[in-house]
C-alpha cells in the first residue's frame, strides 16, 4: 500500500482546506492505481489471472468458452494445457498431459503397435473436460496412429432371467380366407412366465 501524499509535502499545507481535499482525492487515485498495477501483474500469469485476462487469452487461442458450465479453474487449466502442448510428443508426454487434465491414474494410454492403434481409457463424465481431452489427443497423436477411445464409466448392470412362452396363431395359411393387408399374418397370445 502506498503512503499518503501528505507525508511528502511541507507542514505549511496541512492547514489549507483546498490542499486537504486535493490530498484525499490523490490518495484515492493512488490506491486505485496500486490495485490496477497489482491486477496487471497478476494477469501476466495464467494461474493468477482475473476473469478478463482469461477471456483475452481464450480469444487469442480460439477457445469458445461457456462460462455457465465451465469454472474459471477449468478454463485456466485448459489454457495451460494449450500453451504446454508443443512438440516433440511421446506416449509418456501424452500420459502426462492426460494426468494433468483428468487427474493422476484416471486415464491410461497404450499403443497397439502391430495395428497402429492408440488406446486411451478414461472415465470422464464432464463434457467440457472430455472435449479438451479429445482435442489434446488429436493434437499430440502421430498421423500414423488411429485413436480409439475406451470409455470406462463405472456403472453397475444387473441381469434377471425369466423363461416364458407365448402361443402364436397363424392366420396366413394356404387355402384359407386370409386377406393380405387386412388381417395380420399371426396373432400372439398372452405371455406365460414359466420360471
Amino acid at each position: 500500500m502506498s503512503k499518503s501524499i501528505r507525508e511528502y509535502w511541507p507542514k505549511l499545507f496541512d492547514n489549507i482546506f483546498d490542499f486537504q481535499v486535493l490530498a484525499d482525492t490523490v490518495d484515492i487515485e493512488i490506491q486505485s492505481l496500486d490495485g490496477a498495477r497489482d491486477q496487471q501483474f497478476a494477469d501476466q500469469f495464467v494461474l493468477t489471472s482475473g476473469y478478463e485476462a482469461i477471456k483475452r487469452r481464450e480469444r487469442m487461442l480460439g477457445i469458445q468458452a461457456d462460462p455457465t458450465t465451465e469454472t474459471l479453474d477449468f478454463r485456466k487449466k485448459r489454457i495451460i494445457n494449450r500453451y504446454s502442448t508443443k512438440p516433440p510428443f511421446t506416449i509418456r508426454y501424452l500420459q502426462d498431459r492426460l494426468d494433468f487434465l483428468v487427474g493422476e491414474e484416471k486415464a491410461t494410454v497404450s499403443v497397439g503397435v502391430q495395428d497402429f492403434l492408440l488406446f486411451v481409457e478414461t472415465a470422464i463424465e464432464d463434457a467440457a473436460l472430455f472435449k479438451e481431452v479429445e482435442r489434446t489427443i488429436k493434437t499430440i497423436k502421430p498421423a500414423n496412429l488411429i485413436y480409439n477411445q475406451l470409455t470406462a464409466l463405472g456403472d453397475h448392470i444387473s441381469l434377471e432371467e425369466h423363461i416364458g412362452f407365448r402361443t402364436l396363431e397363424r392366420h396366413a395359411r394356404l387355402g384359407s380366407t386370409w386377406r393380405l393387408g387386412i388381417t395380420p399374418f399371426a396373432a400372439a397370445g398372452p405371455e406365460v412366465i414359466i420360471k
